[in-house]
């Protein structure tokens, strides 16, 4: 099993929190797309596997017209080997889900859609420069559920002045409109980014810890008695409705990344593409690949087990470790969990080992107090 992730780089506007690579101007959407199709005809030959999922993030992949998406599918379909019944995901902001549009992409090979709600108070959506408006986010739920089986909503939590009642409110809201599947984020201050700035000149108040630690135990407790499973720390779905895409990255499953900074992991080999978009048609264009790649140790190999099984319901399976890496790394897993067993943070269920419910707001610092950042036998290197 293997995935295709395409990146599309443009925005409306640009949110105040975030920090992927995008571009608010579209002059070069037309080249963009091309050198997209170029891209994924270059490297068809890297995954040499069936390809269960396709996810087109960005950006706003829902500036895509019908017809560059049709060019893309044209392109993925005669390069690559797709499964009968693939999961193919396209992320969509509510304002450009109009009826027209949502029937166009029904009518498309997109069979989920991952909409951009975010917040359903307008505080929020203007504090993060959020392009669409509560009304838009309501009506392209009500628009989802009409005309796809599978979709899901993103929400943030630990906006600064985001009460937990209002933030219960956003997800009562959520579950009120029986939405199959949540993603739910803290939100977090990156660099060089617009809130980072604000939060620097005391114009908006800072994210705390504590408030987004809150959050999300509300959040455990609503989505547990809504019927939904915590399958990934961010990621919660009715039976059924769990995201492949979202289930092979944490599984660690290969993927290809297509397009301007997207991002590829073969097992073995992760491997990136130049962030800047003119560079990225230019060496396509070259009909060369915009791409550097990294070789993964086994200690590095290790490492990504670690942090992303962490994160999921299935936690850290111990056999694997001992066959995916050696006798060495399963006694240091085991040394290096003791404490955090103790603390009642992880507890181990035969032969797995799981966050517990205390633990899971904390499982990424968790996680790397399991890693080994000195190979301390070099005979294992």
């Amino acid at each position: 099993m293997a995935g295709i992730y395409i990146h599309i780089p443009f925005c409306k506007q640009a949110c105040h929190y975030c920090d992927f690579h995008f571009s608010t101007s579209l002059k070069k959407k037309g080249e963009l797309i091309d050198a997209i199709c170029d891209e994924l005809s270059l490297r068809k030959r890297e995954l040499n596997r069936r390809i269960e999922t396709i996810y087109f993030g960005g950006g706003t992949p829902s500036l895509l017209t019908s017809e560059e998406l049709s060019k893309i599918f044209d392109s993925i379909y005669n390069a690559y080997d797709i499964s009968g019944d693939p999961e193919i995901t396209l992320e969509a902001n509510p304002d450009d889900l109009s009826e027209e549009k949502i029937k166009e992409l029904a009518d498309s090979r997109i069979n989920r859609l991952s909409i951009g709600i975010q917040s359903f108070f307008e505080s929020d959506l203007k504090l993060m420069n959020r392009a669409h408006n509560v009304v838009e986010a309501h009506e392209s739920i009500l628009l989802a559920e009409k005309y796809f089986d599978n979709y899901s909503i993103d929400l943030i939590y630990g906006i600064p002045e985001l009460s937990n009642q209002r933030w219960t409110e956003n997800l009562n809201k959520a579950i009120d409109l029986d939405v199959p599947h949540l993603s739910c984020y803290a939100l977090t201050v990156e660099p060089k980014t617009a809130l980072k700035k604000f939060i620097e000149k005391g114009i908006i108040p800072p994210v705390e810890d504590e408030v987004a630690m809150e959050h999300h135990r509300i959040l455990l407790e609503r989505t547990e008695a809504a019927g939904y499973e915590n399958y990934e720390f961010s990621n919660f779905g009715k039976p059924s409705y769990f995201s492949k895409n979202n289930m092979a990255y944490w599984q660690g499953k290969p993927y290809l990344g297509i397009g301007p900074s997207a991002h590829s992991y073969s097992g073995k080999e992760r491997s990136w593409n130049v962030a800047n978009n003119s560079k990225y048609i230019q060496t396509i264009q070259q009909k060369k690949l915009p791409i550097e790649r990294e070789v993964l140790t086994i200690k590095d190999r290790y490492n990504e087990y670690v942090m992303t099984r962490l994160r999921t319901s299935n936690g850290i399976i111990l056999k694997e470790i001992t066959e995916l890496f050696g006798d060495f790394y399963l006694s240091y897993l085991l040394k290096q969990a003791q404490s955090h067993l103790v603390a009642h943070r992880l507890y181990r269920d035969d032969e797995v080992l799981k966050v517990t419910k205390k633990g899971k707001f904390l499982s990424d610092g968790i996680a790397s107090d399991l890693f080994l950042l000195n190979l301390e036998d070099r005979s294992i290197a």
